[in-house]
């Protein structure tokens, strides 16, 4: 139960880093999960863990590091898209 309550959490973070950020990320459902994860990981790695925990994820930290993750992707693909045309 725990790691479908860290799913559903991961893919909060990563939907409300994508609102933030104005921008949507690539693969829609299973995206936002993973730019959660990410987010959570590289948040982590950058800020440490503090502030509200839930589902294994420290909130403000991963909203950060999502949100940074969901710019640098977006820079990528803006990148790649304006290579092919």
């Amino acid at each position: 139960m725990s790691f479908l309550w860290s799913l559903i959490v991961g893919g909060i973070i990563g939907w409300i880093a994508g609102l933030i950020m104005g921008r949507d990320i690539p693969g829609g459902i299973i995206g936002n999960i993973i730019a959660g994860f990410v987010g959570a990981w590289l948040g982590g790695l950058l800020l440490g863990e503090w502030g509200p925990e839930m589902g294994g994820f420290y909130l403000v930290p991963a909203l950060i590091g999502a949100v940074v993750l969901v710019f640098i992707v977006s820079l990528i693909m803006g990148s790649m898209r304006r290579n092919r045309s």
